[in-house]
């Protein structure tokens, strides 16, 4: 190996433990259900915390679930960590479960809710946070929202929705066949009585399959406008104009619900918090691409929040 090679290793070698000596990465067990990553500046006494949430599905603390990966929620934690924010992100109970093959089939809502109060006051029990943030992406946003309150000095919604489940679901259902919004308002309106039903259209099979329905029961009882406004501390809500799943006018739906709340939209940034250029076609496949960088403006726009 001539000198010039080595001394060209040598170099990137010193440049990545350069990189990996600005944070400590720690794996936690909070209980029995739910494990995370701790990352922890170095030379910070007391950091803040921000706790991240992950949203709908079996996601796990990285942001992935299934044969889609992303690694978009362990590219936030960095990129917070790396701006001098101690960060802790976890999986979803379900993840667990489905790694042991045993998933409980009466899983619902407010057990996700219940993980993340279990989270919060883990960290607020201990004395090395001078403040504690949760960041709450998708769902996580209304999880995040209910398990900061009375607990937490900030929160942050990641693309979360501004109305209730049932809301969002119908307003996605008209957008793609106006002819099944009936049929799915009269599905919605059982649930909302606490009744399963069988009566609604194959095609809304995928949404409205029985063993899911006490799930959305559960959920749908919940309005993310009147949960942010109960809120007495600060808040950050965050939308890209190329989310597919949640729209801008959602987050606008949050901002109108409080006055205090500040409103973040970032250009051309998707669901996955990556800045998409192109097409729909690029912005799909973009969620198992875990070679792309989340938006710069989002860590900054996060990180400045926590900071200020």
């Amino acid at each position: 190996m001539t000198y010039c090679l080595r001394l060209i290793l040598f170099c990137l070698v010193l440049n990545v433990s350069a990189q990996e000596l600005k944070y400590t990465a720690q794996d936690i067990a909070v209980n029995a259900l739910i494990d995370g990553t701790l990352l922890l500046p170095n030379d910070i006494d007391k950091p803040k915390l921000a706790i991240i949430i992950a949203g709908s599905g079996p996601t796990d603390r990285n942001g992935n679930q299934n044969f889609l990966k992303n690694n978009s929620l362990k590219k936030l934690a960095e990129g917070l960590t790396n701006k001098g924010i101690a960060t802790f992100r976890y999986d979803k109970r379900i993840v667990k479960q489905i790694l042991k093959n045993n998933v409980d089939p009466n899983i619902t809502f407010d057990d996700f809710v219940t993980d993340a109060i279990s989270v919060v006051n883990y960290f607020k029990d201990q004395t090395s946070y001078s403040e504690i943030y949760v960041i709450g992406h998708s769902q996580g946003s209304l999880v995040g929202m209910l398990a900061a309150k009375d607990r937490a000095d900030g929160f942050i919604s990641l693309a979360g929705a501004g109305q209730s489940i049932d809301e969002v679901i119908t307003n996605q259902v008209a957008n793609m066949d106006p002819s099944l919004v009936d049929p799915t308002k009269k599905a919605f309106a059982s649930l909302k009585k606490g009744q399963t039903t069988s009566d609604y259209p194959p095609a809304l099979g995928s949404i409205f399959r029985l063993d899911i329905q006490p799930f959305i029961m559960n959920w749908m009882q919940y309005n993310p406008q009147e949960i942010l406004r109960s809120l007495a501390i600060p808040a950050l809500i965050i939308n890209g104009t190329k989310d597919l799943q949640v729209s801008v006018d959602e987050a606008k739906l949050l901002k109108d619900a409080s006055e205090k709340a500040k409103l973040v939209i970032l250009e051309n940034m998707n669901h996955v918090l990556f800045i998409i250029e192109g097409d729909q076609l690029e912005n799909s496949k973009s969620y198992n691409e875990s070679f792309r960088k989340i938006s710069e403006e989002l860590i900054t726009s996060v990180s400045d929040f926590i900071l200020k």
